[in-house]
């Protein structure tokens, strides 16, 4: 089936539950077991077979652990309490003291604190590779375990070369762990490249109403034991509703990811004829490092992408943000509404331009001409002062 199909169809069960069309709603903490042979039993179940306690699954948790694996081409999936959660499980269950993790420079800046405040302090060395480059193979280690890669990146929207980085890695002897939250698995399938485990922030398309926080992380079935094992030991299950809101999120993604591209693509193209811009970061235009690698491997783009202006004042760039109409202020992306974050890339490298000024936009569901119109008074307000 194609993706608009199976995101309509996975899933669902009507006969078994009274010819209801959704799953319904698991609100659970404890499962009752009505023999000793099936509590002790249970004891010996990965809580995916059985239910065993509910911050290891539901019905629910099962039921979009199928969707999103199905839709991923992967095995099996672990579905996490927010993006960030599933990258802690895939990052730990994998790393020990000792080891060395290689991550691309345009990661999402939570990863970086995590490895700066957390996996430093755990024993594991950090590095960082270049996403223009990705000459990864200079920078790997006897003791590298570890690729970690986010194509494109969430900010400046490099995109990686995974073929070539997973080729590279498995000879050494290290796995890649890609977060393909931009993509999702409607214009990517990571795990296809080659990247060994996957990760998906719900919060973000999957979603796609700005009203939930869940991750998810798909894989082959040689990863399962140690991954479920992590997972369950950190405890950082989804709620109930939760659960169910990213499912019904999955059921609109196609349609909804047709309307971001579109309007995506339309305001980067309105935005690089104005004279303000001098720059546009998104993956779809040549200009982009990496757009050859997108043409290849991908079979779309999402509404997400960055301008660099001129440098500009900070109170007229006060101006202009704080005064936007439909454009909001946030660090999150994906959902219906159009978003504008001024940024700084987080980068170990030194091509970008201290003075200029980077703005991360998401394209929403509203009108095209509606945000062009906002854009365009926030120009105006941009230069008056």
């Amino acid at each position: 089936m194609q993706p608009e199909t199976l995101v309509t169809t996975l899933g669902r069960d009507p006969e078994q539950h009274h010819g209801v069309v959704n799953p319904p709603v698991y609100h659970a903490s404890t499962i009752l077991f009505p023999t000793l042979a099936a509590l002790e039993q249970s004891e010996k179940s990965d809580g995916v077979s059985s239910l065993v306690y509910a911050r290891s699954g539901t019905p629910a948790t099962r039921n979009f652990e199928q969707m999103i694996a199905t839709l991923d081409g992967a095995d099996h999936a672990i579905v996490t309490a927010s993006g960030q959660s599933a990258i802690v499980v895939a990052l730990l269950a994998n790393l020990s003291a000792g080891d060395h993790l290689l991550i691309t420079d345009n990661v999402y800046g939570s990863v970086r604190k995590l490895c700066a405040e957390e996996l430093v302090r755990l024993g594991i060395e950090i590095s960082y590779f270049d996403p223009v480059t990705q000459d990864i193979a200079a920078c790997l280690r006897p003791n590298t375990k570890v690729v970690y890669v986010e194509s494109p990146g969430s900010l400046t929207f490099e995109v990686q070369d995974i073929p070539l980085i997973a080729k590279v890695a498995h000879t050494h002897g290290a796995i890649v762990i890609a977060d393909n939250t931009w993509a999702t698995p409607l214009f990517m399938r990571a795990g296809e490249k080659g990247a060994d485990i996957t990760i998906h922030s719900c919060t973000k398309y999957i979603s796609g109403h700005s009203d939930l926080v869940m991750g998810v992380i798909t894989y082959p079935k040689q990863y399962h034991d140690v991954l479920r094992q992590t997972f369950r030991n950190l405890g950082v299950c989804p709620g109930a509703d939760e659960l169910y809101l990213a499912a019904r999120g999955l059921r609109t993604m196609p349609t909804r990811l047709k309307q971001h591209q579109e309007t995506g693509i339309l305001l980067a193209n309105w935005l690089k004829a104005r004279p303000e811009v001098t720059k546009i970061l998104h993956p779809a235009f040549a200009s982009c490092p990496g757009h050859d690698i997108w043409k290849r491997d991908f079979t779309g783009a999402t509404g997400l992408f960055s301008v660099v202006l001129k440098p500009y004042a900070k109170e007229k760039l006060a101006n202009m943000l704080d005064n936007m109409q439909l454009f909001g202020m946030g660090f999150s992306w994906g959902g219906y509404e159009s978003l504008m974050l001024p940024f700084k890339p987080p980068r170990s490298v030194t091509r970008w331009d201290k003075d200029a000024i980077y703005l991360r936009i998401h394209a929403g569901l509203e009108h095209p001409d509606d945000l062009i119109a906002d854009l365009a008074a926030g120009f105006e307000r941009l230069n008056s002062l």
